[in-house]
């Protein structure tokens, strides 16, 4: 087979991005060790991004986006790897500047690929996908500073999102008491049965933005939107917790003091997925598929085809999107 079906991001006349669903040539990919037939992929932020044409995202187009493949390798040029081995790639240059997953086949470094770990299959992987693996990397993060269920109410902000639904499934089956934070309160009921204990809508955590402090309450936190949020989480945390941040959909700038971290004594944690070395992202994708499987997932994700990824990049782009999008190729 040397034609497939890839998902395609490009000019029009008018300035505008469209998306397609083109066929391809595999002479059409960039060099690489390992050449892979996709099974399942996801939709994220950063596809979203990509497919709309941002240039801090992919400087070139026509593009393939998607950030997240697993499938199985069909060539391998090096010895780690050989053909029929399954694998997950997520992050470094896939679906930015390299052809991405949305698509029927990808050719990539084999220090992109992780083999797929026993006892989570190549769907449940895309389920996680680069949201699952964050969240799992918060949540080790904040474990690595002290956090435990004694430490007090663990917040999750942009809690309907991919990350924050796979991080309060997660903190919820570690015995965390979690406080999902979303803009959306019809999903109220949703996030209950994901297992949090509580929901606050977003607008509360706005509140207070011009004071240096505020009331300490929050034992630790998942931080998906940064922005005034983050600064106001900063604020809030009891003496001597933490904030693993790793988003930024409420904004990039943070406006506050350093008086949480002198008075309190509080961790601000950055997080990053995207180029982590290779060992770690083994190490964290064994850990969920193992004792921190997560026997929710179906309730977190919706699967759909490659023909319907452009509605669900709209949708995300939106604000609209709950939980995770799961692609079939």
């Amino acid at each position: 087979m040397t034609k497939f079906n890839a998902l395609i991001a490009r000019e029009k006349s008018d300035g505008q991005f469209e998306q397609v669903v083109v066929q391809r040539d595999i002479t059409d990919l960039p060099a690489g060790d390992l050449l892979i037939r996709v099974k399942y992929s996801s939709v994220n932020f950063k596809d979203a991004l990509s497919a709309s044409g941002s240039k801090a995202v992919t400087k070139h187009f026509p593009h393939t986006p998607g950030i997240d493949a697993a499938g199985v390798v069909e060539h391998s040029g090096v010895s780690d790897f050989k053909a029929g081995d399954e694998v997950i790639v997520t992050g470094y240059d896939l679906g930015m500047n390299t052809a991405g997953g949305l698509a029927q086949y990808i050719r990539i470094p084999a220090t992109w690929a992780v083999k797929r770990p026993q006892g989570l299959s190549l769907r449940e992987s895309m389920v996680l996908g680069t949201a699952g693996l964050t969240a799992a990397l918060c949540i080790d993060k904040l474990q690595s500073v002290g956090t435990n269920p004694e430490s007090g109410p663990i917040l999750v902000t942009g809690a309907t999102g991919g990350v924050g639904t796979v991080a309060v499934s997660l903190l919820t089956k570690l015995g965390y008491s979690v406080t999902a934070s979303t803009g959306k309160a019809w999903q109220s009921d949703f996030l209950k049965a994901l297992g949090a204990s509580e929901v606050v809508l977003r607008s509360e955590l706005q509140q207070g933005e011009e004071r240096p402090m505020l009331k300490a309450q929050w034992g630790g936190a998942v931080d998906t939107v940064g922005g005034a949020i983050l600064c106001n989480l900063v604020k809030s945390l009891r003496y001597g917790a933490s904030v693993a941040a790793c988003g930024l959909t409420a904004g990039v700038d943070m406006n506050g003091t350093v008086l949480p971290f002198i008075l309190r004594g509080v961790n601000l944690l950055g997080v990053d997925s995207v180029e982590l070395p290779l060992a770690v992202k083994t190490a964290v994708w064994n850990k969920l598929a193992n004792e921190w499987k997560l026997d929710t997932l179906d309730n977190l994700v919706t699967e759909i085809s490659l023909e319907q990824v452009p509605e669900a990049l709209a949708k995300l782009l939106e604000g609209q999107m709950v939980g995770r999008v799961v692609v079939a190729l």
